[in-house]
């Protein structure tokens, strides 16, 4: 009886102690996800950016190659091939914060 009373309260005590630690595993899943939303929010903004200035330089070759300005054709693929890069870069960067926030949420399913 005396043994069992102990091991009782050990266990008590034990999850006790390890409650504070979870609390804070918590908070810190729950600040990870938020930040992970921010992220991907900002890969979204720049995503639009990088699709609206694609468009515009899709334009300004359509425009010089009507107008005959072939000096400024050469300038203009090169921007789009610059656009276009910045685009599958943006792509891939949300790709990532999208899984980390998967894995985020996991984790803080996991704590609670």
């Amino acid at each position: 009886m005396r043994l069992t009373g102990w091991v009782i309260t050990g266990g008590l005590l034990a999850a006790l102690a390890a409650t504070p630690a979870l609390a804070g595993e918590v908070e810190r899943d729950r600040r990870d996800v938020r930040q992970d939303r921010h992220e991907i929010h900002r890969d979204n903004r720049e995503i639009r950016q990088d699709r609206r200035e694609l468009a515009g330089d899709r334009r300004e070759l359509a425009q010089d190659r009507r107008a005959g300005r072939t000096d400024e054709l050469k300038a203009d693929r090169q921007d789009i091939r610059a656009d276009r890069r910045d685009l599958r870069e943006d792509k891939h960067d949300r790709r990532d914060d999208v899984r980390d926030l998967r894995q985020d949420r996991r984790e803080l399913r996991r704590d609670q």
